[in-house]
């Protein structure tokens, strides 16, 4: 079955909410944006900003844009998640309330991502997918998206990339209102999140070929 979605929303109707919406928010979030790089800067220093290399749609390398919430230089030595240790004070809060991804409306701006879509993808992962798998890149990837408000971050990639996949190929105007809908309970409760996990729990690509290729 082919990954390519409907081209009419996801071409143009798509792009032109994606624009609109992340410059409304841009001002509307700004007062919040300010506080918690105050925030940060007051708890842990400097840097503000944490940019990380994603891939995106069609597989255009990109940085995404977060607020660090870690210690400065545990990105270059943990695999997985985090552990609460790496975590910062405040880095915790904008976590468990997902304000840490504000900075990525810049990235929507930019047409790099869109509201909703696949999470952007980790080029060490791109490198292990299998050919099916690589459709979730047939799409910009979004800030929140159909994984997230049913998975969050508690089951392995093989999984997520399994329900990415499935975004993508019922794609619409619908289910993109529908998933925007659901991720504000789940932001707000934190149903799902968890801290701590290792590599070998999460990053099952490249396992089982065979069997990832029939998912």
């Amino acid at each position: 079955m082919s990954e390519t979605p409907p081209p009419f929303y996801a071409a143009r109707v798509k792009r032109v909410l994606d624009i609109a919406g992340s410059l409304l928010l841009l001002v509307v979030t700004a007062p919040i944006q300010g506080l918690c790089a105050a925030a940060i800067a007051t708890d842990d220093g400097r840097p503000i900003f944490f940019d990380h290399p994603r891939v995106g749609k069609d597989g255009r390398a990109f940085s995404v844009h977060k607020f660090r919430t870690m210690k400065d230089g545990t990105d270059l030595i943990f695999h997985g998640y985090p552990t609460p240790a790496m975590v910062t004070k405040v880095g915790g809060v904008l976590r468990r309330f997902s304000l840490d991804e504000l900075p990525q409306l810049i990235n929507i701006l930019r047409g790099e991502m869109s509201f909703v879509g696949p999470r952007p993808a980790i080029p060490s992962q791109v490198e292990r997918y299998t050919r099916q798998q690589r459709g979730r890149l047939s799409v910009r990837p979004g800030l929140t998206g159909l994984a997230q408000i049913q998975l969050r971050n508690g089951a392995p990639w093989s999984r997520r990339i399994t329900t990415d996949l499935e975004y993508v190929r019922n794609l619409s105007f619908k289910l993109d209102l529908l998933i925007m809908i659901r991720t504000v309970p789940t932001v707000l409760t934190g149903e799902g999140l968890i801290t701590g996990q290792t590599q070998t729990e999460i990053d099952d690509l490249g396992i089982d070929e065979a069997r990832l290729a029939s998912s």
